[in-house]
């Protein structure tokens, strides 16, 4: 199945470059309401972000479950009532507006990317969201270890690989991974610092040779932009909240919103709190 390339319009208002850690949760989500559109890595350092899935409750519990069934890539951290937009990740906020980019599919097919989705919303309507590599890189960044995509001011590189998740009713769908450049020196304290925090993925799949995930070109992402591996370094990949984007294109559910990959919610929940 040919994967929806993923645009990234100019954002309408400017963009606060590496001022955007030292914006709280609550600011970043003001800006995103307000027109922002970028990706989320490097925001609001020191609060947990979180992938989102919309599904109508017909399908909620068959999300539920494939969520229980592939905790790795799939780790819910919050579900709403029916209808309701609101979070207890964030008093106040809503999903309708408050994430950078959203997409929406229409069995199985991407028909939008809209900035907010008021006009998608309905009384049906149940959110997941999902914990979130972003949230283990600023410990990540704190013991020295560089986040390339954070460093050059671009989105995480995520890859659909040949690894099938556990099916869970008319849900299904190939795992897909993140991808960080690690010095290999430093690969086993990345592996000790995610490995910390198994709410939001935890430690990596798989390290090293990406033809054993079926990935045979590192520089062509499926999700996100493409990074630089320099000498000495490893490709280091993690399970990605985008999996559940990847089972709506193959399971082709009539109605879904999602999160634009790489475009999170911010909580103001802080990352120490899934640390174990």
């Amino acid at each position: 199945m040919t994967i929806p390339a993923q645009s990234t319009p100019a954002p309408a208002l400017p963009v606060p470059g590496p001022a955007a850690s030292t914006i709280g949760p609550a600011e970043a989500r003001s800006r995103f309401r307000a027109g922002v559109r970028v990706p989320t890595a490097g925001w609001a350092p020191g609060y947990a972000q979180a992938n989102m899935i919309v599904v109508p409750r017909e399908y909620a519990y068959e999300t539920l479950l494939f969520g229980q069934r592939n905790p790795k890539p799939c780790p819910i951290i919050d579900v709403t009532e029916p209808g309701s937009p609101y979070t207890a990740l964030a008093e106040g906020a809503d999903l309708r507006t408050d994430l950078p980019a959203y997409r929406v599919w229409r069995d199985g097919e991407l028909v939008d990317e809209p900035d907010e989705i008021t006009r998608y919303w309905s009384d049906d309507l149940v959110a997941f969201l999902i914990g979130c590599s972003f949230t283990f890189e600023t410990p990540m960044l704190a013991a020295g270890i560089e986040v390339r995509h954070i460093s050059r001011g671009s989105n995480v590189s995520m890859y659909r690989t040949n690894r099938q998740c556990r099916p869970a009713g008319r849900l299904s769908g190939p795992l897909v991974v993140s991808m960080r450049p690690i010095a290999a020196d430093r690969v086993a304290d990345a592996v000790r610092i995610s490995g910390q925090f198994p709410s939001v993925h935890g430690a990596p799949v798989h390290i090293g040779d990406p033809e054993a995930l079926g990935i045979t070109d590192l520089s062509a992402p499926d999700f996100g932009d493409p990074v630089e591996i320099r000498d000495g370094e490893v490709p280091v990949f993690w399970a990605c909240g985008v999996t559940p984007q990847a089972a709506i294109m193959t399971s082709r559910p009539p109605f879904a919103i999602t999160h634009a990959p790489g475009y999170m919610f911010i909580s103001d929940v802080p990352d120490h709190t899934y640390a174990v």
